[in-house]
């Protein structure tokens, strides 16, 4: 049997084009054929670097096509480099399909460490880094967008969200929202020129942050500070209160969480109001 080629995983920076590694470069120089996200993109990189390799693109509207493509090239001894529009591959782009699909069929995949910016935006956060969740985009539909922020307003770690510019203010009107006066932190323009990190609870941020918006976005939120009121209605009520979530809006969320009726959390909020 004729010996299978490898994938590899290729890092590429999220701005700054000096933020690639030797052996990343070594690897675009030495594949048979670089599968891109964006191919223009990956070009202005490869035309930067000098190195001139075959590109075929792979991205979420061609991947069901491309991807069974792509494996029959590795099955064929053919080296691949896989390589996202910016950032690490398999991270909130279709790269995590092909690799799946070729450890399915028995080819080595080879991960090579390099920029990401969910990453790198948490180490210069400020929030806690010793326990962590990335969630990557919020969904666009309605119903799953305020499943994920009511998921999120519970997340006791410290959270980490992709965001694009023009949907960063509807984003930070749900999260003032749902999770009150926790911290957040919105990092923009990672590793570019115009790098920026604002910092303060999301209406803050809202105040600050001006009409337009631009460069890519990404979230940090400090998590949930509840695990020790789940057990007593009273005191979690108080807290979503201090979080700034109305009265009506933090008595249905008692109550769901806690499985009480509402109308007992209601007896509640009134027996504080008349105390």
């Amino acid at each position: 049997m004729e010996k299978y080629g490898t994938l590899y995983l290729c890092p590429t920076p999220i701005g700054n084009l000096e933020d690639i590694t030797l052996r990343a470069l070594r690897v675009l120089n030495e594949v048979d054929l670089i599968a891109a996200e964006d191919t223009r993109q990956t070009l202005k990189l490869l035309n930067h670097y000098e190195i001139k390799k075959p590109l075929v693109s792979y991205h979420e509207h061609n991947k069901a096509a491309m991807g069974p493509k792509l494996i029959e090239k590795l099955k064929n001894g053919k080296s691949i480099a896989l390589v996202s529009d910016a950032g690490t591959p398999s991270i909130s782009d279709p790269g995590e399909e092909l690799v799946s699909l070729s450890i399915k069929e028995g080819i080595r995949v080879v991960p090579l460490p390099g920029p990401t910016a969910a990453i790198t935006a948490l180490i210069a956060s400020g929030l806690d880094t010793s326990s962590f969740v990335f969630e990557g985009f919020l969904p666009k539909k309605k119903k799953e967008r305020k499943k994920q922020l009511e998921k999120i307003s519970k997340e006791e770690r410290t959270t980490i969200i992709y965001e694009s510019p023009h949907r960063l203010k509807e984003t930070l009107e749900e999260l003032t929202h749902y999770i009150g006066n926790r911290r957040v932190v919105v990092a923009r323009e990672l590793t570019k020129i115009h790098e920026e990190f604002i910092r303060g609870t999301a209406q803050e941020i809202l105040e600050k942050i001006g009409d337009e918006v631009k460069g890519e976005i990404v979230i940090v939120i400090e998590g949930a500070k509840t695990e020790f009121l789940k057990e007593d209605p009273k005191e979690l009520l108080h807290e979503y209160l201090r979080l700034g979530m109305d009265k009506r809006e933090a008595v249905k969320k008692v109550a769901r969480e806690l499985g009480i009726p509402k109308r007992e959390i209601y007896k509640i909020a009134l027996d504080e109001n008349d105390n």
